[in-house]
């Protein structure tokens, strides 16, 4: 009884300490906060859009063992100023590869379809990885909406669970990796959320879509409705209340 007695308690004094090793960590800066067991290692480095422009970017990792948990911000905020500027200088005339000049002739480069394509190519990087997606699915996650997928690594068989989502014009890719046979990785991924400049959590009232909140002019909401049956004629509407 006494041995019980006292493996139960090393086992009540060990918990909090094992608890203790995860703490939010809250970047105001790149505007998140996410559970992480360790402070993170931060990379600066370069994302390249779909449409091949080298954004800014961060990636913050923890590897723990045979367990990894990165989220990777790439900054689209000055996208629109870098995609039009690239489409004047390739092709001045308005001449030459669409895909590389941009919509040119428009007046402007890819940038629209970069903001809405975002997430797709985030999650592009995942399908191009030697892995079997198990997952996919649109979801919010703190109110903001994004894609979650997990996929079986092919060569290891570990598991990775991720979401990739965009909050005021910062695409965010966040995933944990850990062996097979190991629970998946729910402490990082359910703490995912997103802070304001004073490092302040963010909470909206409704599902936030990045181009209807940041860009409301060139993609509106309610879009007007054109074309389509022709309206009824005068007086038929209170005839069929009759």
């Amino acid at each position: 009884m006494r041995v019980i007695t006292f493996v139960i308690a090393v086992m009540l004094s060990a918990a909090p300490a094992f608890a203790q090793e995860w703490t939010e960590y809250i970047s105001k800066e790149d505007g998140f906060r996410v559970n992480f067991p360790v402070p993170p290692k931060i990379e600066t480095t370069t994302f390249k859009s779909e449409y091949g422009i080298d954004l800014p970017a961060k990636v913050y990792t923890v590897n723990r063992g045979v367990d990894r948990y990165s989220i990777l911000i790439a900054d689209y905020r000055d996208v629109k100023k870098l995609a039009d500027e690239r489409a004047a200088k390739m092709c001045p005339s308005g001449k030459g590869d669409e895909r590389s000049c941009g919509l040119v002739n428009a007046g402007r480069g890819y940038w629209k379809e970069e903001l809405g394509g975002a997430l797709l190519h985030g999650l592009n990087t995942f399908i191009m990885r030697d892995a079997k997606i198990t997952h996919m699915a649109w979801a919010w996650q703190d109110l903001i909406e994004g894609i979650e997928v997990q996929l079986t690594n092919n060569a290891d068989k570990s598991r990775t669970f991720a979401y990739i989502s965009m909050h005021q014009n910062r695409l965010y890719i966040s995933e944990g990796t850990v062996p097979g046979n190991y629970p998946a990785p729910g402490l990082f991924q359910q703490s995912m959320g997103y802070v304001d400049a004073m490092g302040r959590g963010v909470r909206y009232a409704s599902v936030y879509n990045n181009l209807y909140a940041e860009w409301p002019k060139d993609f509106p909401a309610q879009p007007t409705r054109t074309g389509g049956a022709a309206a009824p004629a005068a007086g038929a509407g209170a005839a069929q209340g009759q």
